[in-house]
């Protein structure tokens, strides 16, 4: 049977192997030793596959130019799902030395949420401009923007729609409903404009060419699959010499051991959830992989794989490999109970949240430096 996946709907996916090799994703484990400094969610698997990625660490190696381009969608809390994103974001820029291209998909978002535009914009600065900027993302080597006002530069305002209208030609309708099943309108100008999104930092106005990558989850492949197969479809308007690339990292599951749900705050940790609540949430909320007495947890152990603590700490809160090692171990072995487990994240978590709320606050002062 074949694999579906749905960009706008899509985010729990249960075989990532199955789907990387149907779509022609290949594992990034055997890039590793071609990076000096690989981010832990590259070393530890949560970074699985990629399409050309082997370009721009070439780019990287000889001091070239390239870029890595992302989006957001500006709806609901900034939560430990998005911070997945933005660590790879910062790493681009911090480590790799890429120039960050960072979109405000409020076009889509209009078409799709019907959200209003005032809100779609707050949204992105108060919720996910500010956690950025308080994760490390500096202003120097990074273009914010929205996709409903590209640039105060007219030429590249013009060059930036204009690309995603001549996009349109290089696709069909029958093409676009293979790739997305049913289509409307809406979606059809957000895809094309999600095109231009991803094209537009090789065009001469903005710099001219350089190899772009992007890191997207699972779901979001089709939008990559297409731009591929357009960008190659150009030969006279518009000649890419490389293909866009693009990183593929797998979901976290929400608190309760499901899909991270904007409209239940239990189902997820938001950045700015209060760090003195924490220990409630966690221990309340966070799916469990222990069984179900003491005694059987002692005798069978418990499951890391399904845990919703042990998951966390090893995507995103405990960075030493022996330590985790070490966690993983205990729990399977029975000798770390879940409780124990749940008090190990909820200590970091608390240190996590206050620390970060802090740089939150700082982060305001740096807001405008992005929007000019």
């Amino acid at each position: 049977m074949k694999a579906e996946i749905n960009p706008w709907g899509t985010e729990d996916v249960k075989d990532y192997e199955k789907l990387a090799k149907e779509f022609g994703i290949k594992p990034f484990e055997p890039l590793l030793k071609r990076i000096k400094e690989p981010h832990l969610l590259m070393r530890r698997g949560l970074v699985f596959g990629h399409r050309d990625f082997g370009k721009t660490l070439d780019s990287v190696k000889r001091k070239g130019s390239y870029a890595m381009m992302t989006g957001l969608m500006p709806s609901g809390k900034f939560h430990l799902g998005h911070k997945i994103l933005a660590e790879q974001i910062i790493y681009h820029q911090q480590v790799l030395g890429g120039k960050i291209f960072l979109c405000v998909a409020d076009i889509e978002a209009y078409n799709l949420r019907l959200n209003r535009m005032e809100e779609l914009r707050k949204t992105a600065v108060e919720e996910y401009l500010l956690n950025y900027i308080a994760l490390g993302l500096k202003p120097k080597n990074c273009d914010f923007y929205f996709q409903s006002e590209r640039s105060k530069d007219p030429d590249q305002a013009n060059a930036f729609y204009k690309l995603a209208g001549m996009a349109a030609r290089k696709t069909t309708f029958n093409e676009m409903r293979a790739i997305y099943g049913e289509i409307s309108p809406g979606k059809v100008m957000s895809v094309m404009i999600q095109v231009a999104d991803i094209l537009h930092p090789m065009l001469p106005e903005f710099g001219g060419f350089k190899h772009v990558v992007v890191p997207v989850g699972m779901d979001q492949d089709p939008h990559m699959r297409l731009t591929r197969d357009i960008a190659s479809r150009f030969d006279r308007e518009y000649k890419f010499p490389s293909l866009p690339s693009s990183t593929y990292h797998r979901f976290i599951k929400g608190l309760k051991g499901g899909k991270m749900s904007s409209s239940d705050p239990f189902s997820y940790v938001a950045l700015t959830d209060d760090p003195k609540g924490i220990r409630n949430k966690i221990m309340k909320y966070a799916f469990s992989g222990g069984r179900e007495t003491i005694a059987e947890h002692r005798k069978k152990g418990g499951i890391p794989e399904v845990d919703v603590s042990y998951q966390y700490l090893y995507s995103q809160f405990e960075p030493d490999d022996r330590k985790i090692r070490t966690i993983h171990d205990d729990y399977i072995s029975g000798k770390l109970l879940t409780g124990e487990l749940k008090q190990i994240l909820i200590e970091k978590l608390e240190k996590f949240l206050t620390d970060h709320q802090r740089k939150r606050e700082e982060a305001k002062k740096q807001v405008d430096k992005f929007l000019k």
